[in-house]
């Protein structure tokens, strides 16, 4: 493939990522002590991994195609996307065309304010997503009776998992038994299956229209209405249910609960779903925002994120995470989930939507969704077809004894709508917010009708089945119906945060890097998002060419052998890897393989993750240093020789050090038999230098939303897809809609997982190609170590490798600034908003500590601007240490100053206001927090997970 951009004079896409240029990183590489950039890779990265280059061009990466130029990548994905068939899709099983008003599409999906957002830890300077997410946690448990929704879950089958676990938690029964509802959607039955298996869960399928089964179950997992379209009065059920001492979760449509009596009004202890069908696309599996409700005596066993209402320093509402965000770093192994994000770029999608629409155009999208299906469902009645339930909403079953697959191949042929082929004798038709009146022509004539019939009104429900309770009665879901009002409700809502548009955003470990519009663009065409996870494979060629490039591609990034693209977040990525560990041993016969090692300083997620697998972790200390201490790894080795499964490490380590021991670290794993798991949380330090399949790893999870631009969207989407050496390939996950993709049970709703965003990944790469690769590792490495270097004198470098070099990311160390000024690590991170930027990661994986992550696009002016802020800061400390400020009254125990503060008549503070508005004066662009440090301990205390009364803001 010709080369265009060594052939073009402009600057290419490599550098237009990469931030410094060529003498800015000469100026980096002198401060650090080293010649070039390959020098510095020979420094840092131990040369046992180190993979050599020949013209930039790393070991392995010859696989890659050159680079092209933007204009280039697009328009081989146009390319690609012209080659999908965009069919109207009437297959239903959660996956639904919708139509994305454009106010959305412009100012949510296309814009970097929201896009580009990290996870809203730092809630002062985040609330316009925090309030967001509350709204669509309003949106959830209005609709469905519930006292209180998180703020998203992965997809409707993870919540659904999520749910059998919480009803366990939740329910003090010895019973290990779960009924599942024979009309549950089977992606769902296959994600229940997966989870189950490891931890002891045995599932009973039941048809719930005849009641509960026989023995003791602790839960009942129930469809609503069901895949098949039935919509079944749960109230008997449920109350049975309770009479045997069990809970009930069900899954249920919103779209749907604006017609039909809610769950909750019918007793249910939770529900779980997606809000898929509420504005966001199809997009050949995801990303979509699932949920998950719960009564409030269940809120605490909420997995996940979850938003609630406390009050600022001057009292005033304000928003922040509540109670077990990011339980995995607190319990470890004793967590109840390894869910660790969200999908809330797509949840904010969801709940603008139904803002925009309200109660009524909801409503009215129902029933015209609803009206469309009664008329399909009316005509097959009138043409002699069997239609099998009498009630629905949105999906008829027909029965058409030997005749299925011709009526299906009809409506393909014939007006290109794909239908769903249940059996030899039954078709299932599924309508959505795009179904017309000529589509319900077109499919009651691919069953041999006439094509005049009448459409009805009415939908298909039973009466004492229909809603009569209210919902979305909040100002939120009234106040912004002209497209003038939420335009500027959108607005409004940005401007109260920082996102990568605005500046810098430090994150050690979470590679807040450029998501470049040129890879962000393919995702709203229509020739990737409209189509459906399980629509014929003769339709997708070109996702299917994409992902298949994708998968050679990342083969030949990491060195491993294959690649599934299954797992839609860094976690399920963990769980899948663990459990291709788990099946291959079961393979072999070393059922009793079930120790995994981590070490002290991993992820949280990772002790989650190997007990959700069936696997007992033991924990292997670090040095001082951070390192692992291989001597206590080899006496674990030999004490669990016959029992070992598995380690997992994190490299480079969390610490941010490329440690030299890590081929001894495998080597003495593989020798006892078990498997060496690497966390790809930190690749962005390894792409084009080092590939963890060649130095010891069997498999490791990669995170396309940090190391190759995938946006982190406020807290997601997240794609994990997992690389893994020949042995492991044949457990890689499968699904029931796709054979021969991977003997293991199924790990996300989607083959795919979350295609539709798969496009960025491609685009990066492909404009990149192996030398802007390997340049850009090499780039954040040096601007990582820069950083170190300077601010080491001031705020004490933690961890280093052999030669004092970190990896991408050091660690700055406050405990002793705060055991001698009393300053604290938040302190410094609200200080920090007053400067213009957002904090580093707090007190993980070391408390009282900051871990600062630059990335390779970050100029080295920003670099140098974070740099000062972060000098000025230690300024302020040592004035507080002097005496001249007190401990509780100073511009960083006050930090952030919102711009009211500051207007106020009384400033009784020892210092002045420009200090605390504009402590480096006014050059940088100021941000202007909308409320100060918010009570993280009120709001957990008085938990509000719902939009509060307009009254509360007056």
């Amino acid at each position: 493939m010709e080369n265009t951009v060594s052939q073009s004079p402009e600057r290419s896409f490599v550098d237009r990522h990469v931030g410094p240029d060529a003498s800015d990183t000469d100026r980096m590489l002198a401060v650090i002590g080293v010649a070039d950039l390959e020098e510095l890779a020979a420094a840092a990265v131990p040369a046992s991994i180190l993979d050599g280059s020949t013209d930039g061009i790393a070991e392995g990466l010859d696989a890659l195609p050159p680079p092209v130029d933007e204009h280039r990548a697009l328009a081989e994905l146009a390319e690609l996307a012209s080659r999908n068939t965009v069919s109207t899709s009437m297959i239903g099983l959660g996956y639904y065309d919708t139509l994305t008003p454009p106010v959305l599409v412009r100012n949510i999906l296309e814009s970097p304010a929201w896009y580009t957002a990290y996870t809203p830890y730092q809630p002062e300077i985040s609330q316009g997503r925090l309030e967001a997410l509350l709204n669509f946690q309003t949106m959830v448990s209005d609709l469905t009776g519930m006292d209180i929704a998180n703020s998203s879950m992965l997809d409707e089958a993870t919540a659904a998992a999520e749910a059998m676990t919480l009803l366990r938690r939740a329910n003090k029964s010895k019973s290990a038994r779960l009924v599942v509802d024979s009309d549950l959607f089977p992606q769902t039955k296959a994600v229940l299956a997966t989870r189950a298996e490891p931890l002891g869960i045995e599932l009973v399928e039941a048809d719930l229209a005849d009641g509960l089964p026989d023995g003791e179950f602790y839960g009942v997992l129930a469809q609503y209405p069901g895949a098949s379209g039935r919509i079944l009065d749960l109230t008997g059920v449920i109350t049975q249910a309770h009479e045997r001492g069990a809970l009930v979760a069900v899954g249920a449509d919103l779209l749907a609960l604006t017609l039909l009596t809610s769950p909750g009004e019918q007793g249910a202890d939770a529900c779980f779903g997606t809000s898929q069908r509420f504005g966001v696309p199809m997009g050949f599996g995801g990303p979509h925002a699932g949920y998950l409700a719960v009564h409030s005596a269940h809120a605490r066993q909420l997995p996940g994120r979850l938003v609630g209402v406390s009050v600022d320093a001057d009292g005033n509402p304000a928003y922040r995470l509540a109670l077990q965000t990011r339980e995995q770093h607190i319990r470890r192994e004793k967590a109840t989930s390894n869910i660790c994000t969200a999908q809330v770029l797509l949840a904010v999608v969801a709940a603008m939507y139904a803002s925009y629409h309200g109660a009524d155009g909801l409503t009215a999208i129902a029933r015209r969704v609803a009206g469309r299906a009664s008329s399909i469902g009316t005509g097959l009645t009138a043409m002699g077809v069997d239609v099998v339930h009498e009630h629905f909403f949105d999906t008829v079953v027909a029965h058409v004894p030997g005749r299925a697959a011709d009526v299906v191949a009809k409506a393909k042929s014939e007006h290109r709508i794909d239908l769903r082929l249940i059996d030899d004798d039954h078709v299932g038709i599924s309508c959505d917010e795009t179904t017309t009146a000529q589509t319900v022509s077109d499919v009651l004539g691919a069953f041999g009708g006439g094509g005049d019939e009448q459409l009805s009104s009415q939908p298909a429900i039973a009466a004492d089945m229909q809603r009569s309770s209210e919902f979305l009665t909040h100002p939120a879901f009234t106040r912004y119906r002209t497209e003038t009002s939420m335009l500027r409700y959108l607005r409004a809502l940005s401007d109260k945060d920082i996102a990568l548009d605005r500046s810098m955003i430090p994150l050690g470990s979470c590679t807040m890097k450029l998501n470049a519009t040129a890879e962000m663009e393919p995702i709203t065409w229509p020739g990737f998002n409209r189509l459906h996870p399980f629509a014929p494979l003769t339709d997708v060629p070109g996702m299917m060419s994409l992902i298949d490039d994708l998968e050679k591609w990342l083969v030949a990034v990491t060195g491993y052998d294959s690649v599934s693209l299954q797992p839609n977040a860094g976690s399920q990525g963990e769980y899948a890897g663990l459990l291709a560990i788990r099946e291959y041993h079961r393979s072999r016969g070393d059922d009793e393989r079930t120790i995994c090692l981590i070490p002290s300083s991993a992820h949280g997620t990772n002790a989650a993750s190997a007990v959700m697998a069936g696997m007992k972790v033991v924990v292997v200390s670090c040095r001082e240093n951070g390192d692992v201490d291989v001597d206590d790894l080899r006496n674990k080795v030999e004490t669990h020789r016959d029992t070992l499964a598995a380690i997992m490490i994190t490299y480079p380590s969390t610490h941010g050090v490329y440690e030299h021991e890590i081929a001894d670290i495998c080597a003495a794993v593989h020798d006892a038999g078990g498997q060496v798991y690497v966390d790809g949380a930190n690749l962005n330090a390894l792409v084009g230098v080092a590939r963890p399949g060649r130095f010891g790893g069997d498999v490791s999870h990669l995170n396309l939303h940090k190391t190759f631009c995938i946006p982190h969207g406020g807290g997601g989407p997240g794609v994990g897809p997992i690389g893994v050496r020949e042995h492991l390939a044949p457990f890689l996950p499968g699904h029931p809609t796709v054979p021969g993709l991977g003997s293991a049970g199924a790990v996300s709703a989607a083959p795919y997982g979350s295609a539709s965003i798969l496009p960025i990944t491609w685009a990066y790469i492909r404009m990149m190609g192996a030398t802007g690769l390997r340049r850009a590792t090499l780039t954040a490495i040096a601007s990582a170590n820069y950083i170190a270097r300077r601010l080491d004198e001031y705020f004490p470098v933690l961890y280093t490798g052999d030669r004092a070099m970190v990896a991408h990311e050091c660690i700055l160390d406050l405990r002793p600034m705060t055991k001698k000024t009393g300053v604290t690590v938040d302190d410094v991170a609200k200080r920090l908003a007053d400067y213009g930027f957002h904090a580093p990661t707090m007190s993980f994986p070391v408390s009282g500590t900051l871990m600062v992550e630059p990335t390779e696009s970050e100029s080295l002016e920003e670099i140098d601007a974070f740099c000062d802020a972060m000098i000025a800061i230690k300024g302020e400390i040592d004035r507080v240490g002097s005496g001249e400020w007190p401990v509780d009254d100073n511009p960083l125990r006050g930090a952030p100053h919102t711009a009211h503060a500051l207007v106020a008549e009384e400033w009784a503070h020892p210092y002045s206001r420009e200090i605390a508005a504009y402590p480096l004066g006014t050059t940088r662009p100021k941000v202007w927090p909308s409320v100060r440090r918010i009570d993280g301990v009120h709001g957990d205390r008085n938990l509000i997970c719902s939009c509060p009364p307009i009254e509360a803001f007056a």
